[in-house]
């Protein structure tokens, strides 16, 4: 189970968007993999759950976080090998630790909590909530953006993670992510 959720050693640097549902961040790790010709590693609980719902008209429980968080690392690990330089991921465990708090009355499942704080990427871009949300069948917390976002920003903080802040427009977010990316692969 915990070789599930371990990174795989690679020469990468790892960038994570990161930060409430609907805030640009798969938009973002598109423009991003595409402007650094690499890839990108997309959300995996959102096929998860959408096929949860689609089949069983269900939303998330506890029991589908460790499955997500072993899903998550396995895109991660998989898609580290056709990487060129950078890898972008949509998301990372640390999100899922997040959302396991904020939706299951403060638990985290112990395994979890340690990959999350274990796996290592190099920077994080907090996408802020200043851009319109937009409903789907999985996204259930317009109302509670600010609280969310407090939550992503305080972690981060408590675990010591590098990250910035993105505001704006997607052409602002993009713009920033890049300068940051490059100085992480140029001048570091």
């Amino acid at each position: 189970m915990e070789e599930k959720l371990k990174q795989e050693p690679t020469d990468l640097v790892k960038i994570v968007l990161y930060g409430p549902e609907s805030t640009g961040k798969t938009t973002l790790a598109q423009q991003l993999a595409n402007h650094y010709d690499t890839v990108w590693v997309p959300e995996y609980a959102r096929d998860y759950l959408q096929k949860k719902w689609d089949e069983q008209q269900k939303v998330c429980e506890l029991k589908d976080l460790l499955p997500i968080a072993e899903g998550q690392i396995r895109l991660e690990n998989d898609l580290s090998k056709k990487a060129n330089k950078v890898l972008i991921c949509d998301t990372d465990i640390l999100e899922t630790k997040v959302y396991s708090e904020a939706y299951f009355d403060g638990y985290c499942d112990p395994l979890l909590e340690k990959y999350a704080l274990l796996n290592h990427y190099d920077f994080y871009f907090l996408t802020d909530i200043d851009v319109p949300w937009v409903k789907d069948d999985l996204r259930d917390r317009p109302d509670q953006r600010k609280e969310m976002f407090d939550l992503f920003k305080t972690t981060l903080e408590k675990y010591q993670r590098s990250f910035v802040i993105l505001k704006g427009n997607e052409n602002e977010r993009f713009q920033k992510a890049v300068t940051q990316i490059d100085k992480l692969l140029y001048y570091d």
